[in-house]
């Protein structure tokens, strides 16, 4: 089944179950003990997250990881070279696996240009340009899912063709008429709630929902607020799982 057909169909489904266990007077499950574990951190590129993965991910014993790592490599600031960043996150899912550590990756976003090179250079993604590098870079993570057998979130074509990505209130990316910034790269708290729901359809789907400790390892996509029940999505994945 392709990707984005099932994410469709199964976030359809969870509604209408949900809306039919309410109607039919069913409880919801709950999970008591059920761990979101927000490791998100603001300018993390895949080294960074490679020099506090112990720390941060592994000693925490989680049966689940959902790592979301690339949008600081391809940029002027903590660039990475492609090979580079390929290295880094096949050391890090080998880390993770040895354990028997679930994982789960998410690929990158699409973002707003004319606010991006207001930040960064535009001359800087030459010669394939801002747009050629993160699809290069989200080939890599499909090419990675697929090679390691592990479940991908297509988070990229959800915000793509869903996100109204531009300077209109209703983008899922922050910008001037829905934030009061010319951010175009990280989402609104609708956007967060979207990749919670698209995260939560593939646990669904690979049958994960059942996990007590999930780890959100990445950068400030994944950091949001950074507060607990709050505008990011480890907190809307919470609220879905409990």
């Amino acid at each position: 089944m392709k990707r984005r057909v099932f994410i469709e169909k199964t976030i359809i489904g969870s509604a209408l179950l949900a809306h039919s266990n309410l109607m039919h007077g069913m409880p919801q499950q709950h999970n008591a003990v059920l761990q979101v574990i927000n490791a998100g951190i603001g300018g993390n590129n895949t080294a960074d997250l490679l020099a506090r993965i112990e720390q941060d991910c592994l000693q925490q014993k989680p049966d689940l990881v959902i790592l979301m790592a690339g949008t600081n490599d391809m940029n002027s600031k903590k660039f990475i070279p492609l090979p580079d960043y390929e290295k880094n996150m096949l050391q890090m899912i080998s880390m993770m696996k040895k354990p028997g550590i679930e994982i789960m990756l998410m690929n990158l976003l699409p973002v707003y240009e004319p606010y991006l090179f207001t930040r960064h250079e535009r001359s800087f993604y030459e010669p394939e340009g801002h747009s050629g590098r993160l699809k290069q870079m989200n080939q890599s993570i499909s090419k990675l899912a697929m090679q390691h057998k592990i479940p991908l979130v297509d988070l990229y074509h959800i915000f793509d063709r869903v996100g109204n990505i531009g300077e209109a209130a209703s983008s899922l990316i922050r910008n001037e008429a829905n934030s009061k910034i010319t951010d175009g790269l990280h989402p609104t708290a609708d956007g967060y709630r979207v990749i919670g729901v698209a995260v939560h359809a593939q646990m669904v789907y690979n049958q994960l929902t059942k996990k007590k400790k999930i780890v959100c390892f990445g950068d400030s996509i994944t950091k949001g607020d950074g507060a607990e029940g709050g505008e990011n999505y480890p907190a809307y994945l919470k609220k879905l799982l409990t």
